[in-house]
């Protein structure tokens, strides 16, 4: 009767843990799914295709049109935002001559991916030479992609910095760039970043957080005091300066 009575409260208590793994589940995917959506000017660079192609597939890809890029760029999106929001910020990039990838990310969260641009890599086999870079949560995912591979060359860090120090004593070129006014990203770990040895830091006056990609207000940010297409344009021109370099 006592063995039968355990029995039930060890029986009952599987059933309770998965009850509340599961309510802790849903409420995940739930939280997961509410992510920041693409401006409409950001919808507007895939119907202008005018010195670029863009394609939709695994990877949105753009490609500048006059030349055969032998650099590319992945980009790894922050943290719940749809990829297509920095549509804007890889048009730009890639009208300066250089393959961009953006990869999507299971539920937009970087971190449950970070090794995905391995598959871009190896699709894009022409490209001679490789950098990523990404904004927030996709920054972090970023660097660590990039310290645990040799391919890459460059990396730049949109309002993001390593989760650690393993960058710390590499020679890849670094770009850190953030805005004055971010009240999402803890600005003293950014500026205290310890990156590689070829690390330059660009601060975007009057720049937020959200306003490296195109998708609106975020949670927690500060009102930018420059508009937009500002701030973009300084990421854009950072980020190519980087690749220049590489």
């Amino acid at each position: 009767m006592i063995k039968k009575r355990k029995n039930n409260i060890f029986k009952n208590i599987i059933i309770s843990s998965f009850i509340i793994l599961a309510i802790l589940l849903s409420g995940f995917v739930i939280w997961a799914k509410d992510s920041y959506n693409p401006t409409e000017d950001a919808k507007q660079v895939f119907k202008n295709i005018d010195v670029v192609d863009i394609t939709e597939e695994e990877f949105i890809i753009f490609t500048p049109k006059d030349n055969n890029p032998s650099k590319g760029f992945i980009f790894y999106p922050g943290g719940k935002v749809n990829p297509e929001a920095y549509s804007i910020l890889a048009k730009g990039i890639a009208e300066k001559g250089y393959l961009v990838v953006i990869v999507p990310m299971p539920m937009n969260l970087a971190v449950l991916s970070p090794n995905k641009a391995n598959e871009a890599i190896e699709k894009y086999s022409y490209i001679d030479t490789w950098a990523i870079g990404g904004h927030s949560l996709g920054g972090v995912m970023a660097s660590k992609f990039a310290s645990e591979n040799d391919n890459i060359k460059g990396l730049a860090l949109h309002a993001s910095y390593p989760s650690g120090d393993e960058l710390k004593g590499s020679n890849i070129e670094v770009i850190s760039v953030y805005g004055s006014e971010d009240g999402v990203a803890d600005l003293e770990k950014i500026k205290s970043a310890q990156l590689s040895e070829n690390s330059t830091f660009f601060e975007i006056k009057g720049g937020n957080h959200a306003q490296f990609g195109s998708y609106g207000p975020q949670n927690g940010d500060n009102d930018a005091i420059i508009s937009s297409s500002e701030q973009i344009n300084e990421a854009i021109k950072y980020t190519v300066k980087m690749l220049e370099e590489i």
